[in-house]
């Protein structure tokens, strides 16, 4: 494991070098079709969906990507999802519940876009309906955040059966700048914020909110994604042994013991 600082962790998260959900959908996704639309508005850039195979095991798949270059960023909203991002998710969720396909969530994103266009089509009521409905799909379903998990941006996409963490990721409820902000009046103590949101992936799995950390340390991109691609097909093959009702109250007791 690295000993980097809490904000260190950020600033890591957050690396124009780090891959994002499209390398991993890439390299981890056998035969992958790309989906589009939510059926009520339009298609989102930040959210990458639709269905492979990982190791012959047909899955769904939703990621949250920015892009490489700077002209895809803004098209896909600096990987921060809009409305229809969200629709588009829980619209392949929904199918993915329809053929007992097991859905995998890759979550790296500052949080849902903030635009006043997003807030006018609905972008509290979407991720709300995600969250909702993601705590009654009869399908496995495994969130994994690689990035920045910003706010009910992330969480949108978090409620799983199981939930991981990369280790120089981060997920919290406000970023380390907005929370000294509002504490502090002072951005420049984020670092401070940092340390006490308690957001890397060593707080949240000895708070019990994540089950797994994926180590970086000293390993190539492709290798922590063969080691992640291993530890979700693994954790498959054990949710698709479990009966809808044990597969519903696994997720739903996780959720409760968090909020406890």
């Amino acid at each position: 494991m690295s000993n980097l600082t809490a904000y260190e962790k950020v600033a890591a998260a957050r690396g124009n070098k780090r891959p994002m959900g499209g390398y991993f959908i890439k390299n981890m996704i056998d035969n992958f079709v790309e989906l589009h639309g939510d059926r009520r508005f339009g298609d989102d850039g930040a959210i990458v969906a639709g269905v492979g195979f990982l190791n012959g095991e047909p899955v769904t798949v939703i990621a949250m990507e920015r892009g490489d270059t700077i002209e895809e960023r803004i098209k896909r909203h600096f990987g921060c999802p809009t409305p229809e991002g969200y629709r588009k998710a829980l619209r392949l969720m929904k199918n993915a519940e329809k053929f007992n396909r097991p859905i995998i969530c890759f979550i790296g994103s500052s949080g849902a876009y903030c635009g006043i266009d997003a807030e006018e089509r609905g972008q509290g009521e979407a991720i709300a309906e995600n969250l909702y409905e993601m705590m009654g799909i009869k399908a496995p379903i495994i969130s994994v955040i690689v990035g920045e998990g910003g706010s009910g941006g992330a969480l949108a996409l978090g409620v799983g059966n199981r939930v991981c963490m990369l280790e120089n990721s981060v997920y919290s409820v406000i970023s380390p700048e907005g929370c000294a902000t509002i504490l502090w009046k002072d951005a420049t103590k984020a670092s401070d914020a940092a340390d006490v949101l308690k957001l890397t992936a060593q707080d949240l799995k000895e708070f019990d909110v994540i089950e797994k950390i994926v180590d970086e340390k000293d390993l190539t991109n492709e290798e922590i994604c063969d080691n992640l691609k291993k530890y979700i097909y693994e954790e498959i093959k054990e949710l698709k042994k479990m009966s809808t009702k044990e597969l519903l109250d696994q997720r739903y007791e996780k959720f409760r013991k968090i909020g406890r």
